[in-house]
């Protein structure tokens, strides 16, 4: 029963490998006018061990207070190199190429995991979840900055008719009723801030 998913993941590292060179220019505009500020609040309280989920081309790096021990995992070798770049010199980050889906690390490990925009492309997002929320110690917290599936119907519509063609060149999934997996995976949701669009962008933040 694992085949499948480990092909659904090697087949969404190759895609994005082949994307890494160009994938900020992508979504340049939403970062500039939107992520930029969301990704600045929501981590800037962090400390002690951070495990970011889907680190990409590292956005997020320069976000975490000094206190903080990073410790990045993407299952794209192209995107990592990107991530390399930025953290250069940053003595308090560590990125390693690993599947969400098999977390290589011990039960209780982090303070905190952080997802941003990453939820809509792993291929089994509940397992993933349920990794995180083992990696996490009793008394962490998930911090998600997500895409999902919106309660409107006008934009369920619009995100249903883009979802193939997302699907197929990102294995971005723009109808994932992610609230719902973080829950399912075993997580209370403590907050869920709207920050965009209605419902589509949201803050998450929940307790194991």
């Amino acid at each position: 029963m694992s085949m499948p998913a480990k092909i659904s993941t090697i087949s969404a590292a190759s895609k994005y490998n082949r994307i890494a060179p160009i994938y900020e220019l992508l979504d340049l505009p939403l970062e500039i006018f939107f992520f930029r500020k969301w990704r600045k609040e929501a981590l800037s309280g962090l400390s002690g061990r951070v495990l970011e989920i889907g680190v990409g081309s590292g956005r997020n790096l320069k976000y975490y207070p000094d206190g903080c021990s990073v410790t990045g995992i993407d299952a794209s070798e192209g995107m990592l190199e990107k991530a390399r770049e930025k953290a250069g010199k940053m003595k308090n980050v560590n990125l390693l190429l690993m599947d969400a889906e098999h977390l290589e690390f011990p039960d209780s490990s982090f303070d905190y995991v952080v997802t941003t925009f990453v939820l809509c492309t792993i291929p089994d997002p509940v397992k993933a979840l349920k990794e995180m929320r083992r990696v996490l110690k009793p008394s962490g917290e998930l911090i998600a900055l997500e895409h999902m599936h919106s309660n409107s119907p006008i934009i369920d519509l619009f995100e249903h008719l883009i979802d193939p063609f997302l699907s197929f060149l990102l294995g971005d999934h723009t109808t994932r009723h992610t609230a719902r997996n973080i829950e399912e995976a075993g997580f209370k949701i403590k907050e869920a801030k709207k920050l965009a669009f209605k419902d589509v962008f949201r803050k998450i933040r929940a307790k194991p």
